[in-house]
């Protein structure tokens, strides 16, 4: 796969230095046989720039200080999605009891609630700087945009929203099938779908517009 990859690489630089447009380099490769994406990933290497020779773009690289504020950006997201959810679900609990709980469990609930209201005012305003300060770098800098690190946390955290949906889903039709459809049950099904679904379409969105843009 390597060596396949080494061998489109060259072309496309070769290609290019001996004055082909990258459309014919591209229908060239096509009818090779070789995938769209594939071709255009080698073709992206290189700025479309008036040159001698082809001019290679700029590749991000991995360092221990994008590493750390890409981790914290979304750890912080979690936290705050999470004890947001919770603290609705408290609420919940608290303007519709379950006559079968114990009354001692309303203090239970006030301390959940003033835990998860503490949770998200220190990690939702941190998520959100430190969202504005990497969205300022990347538009100084686009290519770090193309960070290993926030793609893969991206598509993590797109894979921890889906899971929720589905969960929420299965909980809400297992809810319907044992007849426990009740509107407590209901409101708490609905916020979790909210929440993580949300975050999955802004960050499928974000995802999206990134492929969309040069």
């Amino acid at each position: 796969m390597a060596s396949g990859t080494q061998d489109i690489d060259l072309f496309v630089r070769e290609a290019l230095a001996k004055g082909c447009s990258r459309e014919s380099i591209e229908q060239a490769l096509a009818a090779a046989g070789w995938p769209p994406e594939q071709s255009r990933s080698a073709l992206a290497v290189y700025a479309d720039v008036a040159f001698a020779l082809p001019v290679p773009k700029p590749r991000p690289y991995l360092s221990a200080r994008e590493a750390f504020l890409y981790l914290l950006l979304f750890v912080a997201l979690y936290i705050s999605a999470f004890h947001f959810g919770r603290m609705v679900f408290d609420l919940i609990s608290v303007a519709l009891p379950d006559p079968a709980e114990p009354g001692y469990q309303n203090d239970q609930l006030m301390g959940s609630i003033r835990w998860s209201i503490a949770s998200v005012v220190i990690a939702f305003p941190l998520y959100l700087f430190i969202a504005s300060f990497l969205g300022k770098e990347m538009t100084h800098s686009p290519v770090k945009r193309l960070s290993a690190v926030r793609r893969w946390l991206t598509y993590l955290t797109l894979f921890i929203a889906a899971t929720v949906l589905m969960a929420d889903m299965i909980t809400l039709v297992n809810g319907v099938l044992a007849g426990e459809l009740t509107l407590r049950f209901v409101l708490k099904v609905v916020v979790a779908a909210v929440i993580a679904g949300g975050i999955f379409g802004y960050y499928l969105w974000d995802l999206r517009r990134e492929e969309k843009e040069p």
